[in-house]
């Protein structure tokens, strides 16, 4: 979980709302330190990172941020350097965009933005990320997988992601694209970790005691495979089915919480 440090995370699922209340990345600026965030918006995962970091930029200064700076690292030589460290260290929130999730890992894992990132958040920054920017954030990432059909063990991709997040594992864009059968794959797969699915321009703030709190217009799906009595997940063609039985549902709109830990649900009222 994230109990070992005192930062926070929100994690967006995508597609999060631009040209109206703009309330998810609203509460970024706002858990940032409002008027006084200093923020930095990371769009290395991007294949157009001038526009998004113009759009990002844009709608932090809008929204009140005391400063915002974009980061474009294109190499690990710069992922490196020592002018990335500080501006990275010193923030009070930081932001990744959407995009690619390898890039950012491949790009920064192990560099000194990383190492200057964990010691932000351990510091109290918050970081966040939309899109592949949260599935990275996950100790171990879906990379990529089909959607919208039954399971099966090719449905989905994993390789090691930031690890921000222990335990768990993030999709995105989530009821949108048809993510469950792919969801519900990296679960068998990997039972002990939480599945959480989180729909477009919706998110979860994650809290150091590993309590999360859903924000946004749409929903989370919790995934619980500790209690899987039977699955045939290792003994699969690529293309054959997923048996899963006893694996347990939740889905949380915003408002609603829910403890990593104990797996259970907090209800808003």
């Amino acid at each position: 979980m994230t109990e070992q440090v005192p930062g926070t995370l929100l994690i967006i699922g995508g597609a999060e709302d631009k040209t109206g209340e703009c309330a998810v990345l609203k509460k970024f600026v706002e858990l940032a330190g409002g008027e006084k965030a200093r923020l930095v918006l990371v769009t290395s995962a991007t294949g157009q990172p001038l526009a998004a970091g113009e759009l990002y930029c844009g709608l932090f200064t809008g929204l009140g941020a005391q400063e915002v700076a974009v980061l474009n690292v294109t190499s690990r030589r710069e992922a490196n350097s020592p002018g990335v460290y500080e501006k990275v260290e010193k923030a009070s929130g930081i932001f990744f965009t959407g995009g690619d999730q390898l890039r950012i890992t491949s790009l920064l894992g192990g560099t000194q933005f990383d190492e200057a990132l964990r010691r932000a958040h351990q510091k109290g920054a918050v970081v966040a990320g939309t899109s592949a920017g949260a599935s990275a954030m996950s100790e171990t990432m879906i990379v990529e997988g089909e959607g919208a059909e039954a399971p099966k063990k090719n449905t989905v991709q994993m390789a090691p992601g930031m690890g921000l997040i222990r335990e768990v594992v993030i999709d995105q864009h989530f009821a949108q694209r048809g993510r469950l059968g792919r969801l519900l794959t990296a679960v068998a797969q990997h039972p002990y970790m939480l599945g959480v699915g989180i729909d477009e321009d919706t998110a979860i703030i994650v809290a150091p005691g590993g309590i999360f709190e859903v924000v946004g217009s749409q929903t989370v799906t919790v995934i619980d495979g500790k209690r899987i009595q039977e699955t045939n997940v290792s003994e699969l063609g690529p293309r054959a089915p997923l048996a899963l039985t006893n694996v347990i549902l939740h889905i949380l709109p915003a408002g609603y919480k829910f403890d990593m830990k104990k797996r259970l649900p907090i209800s808003r009222f």
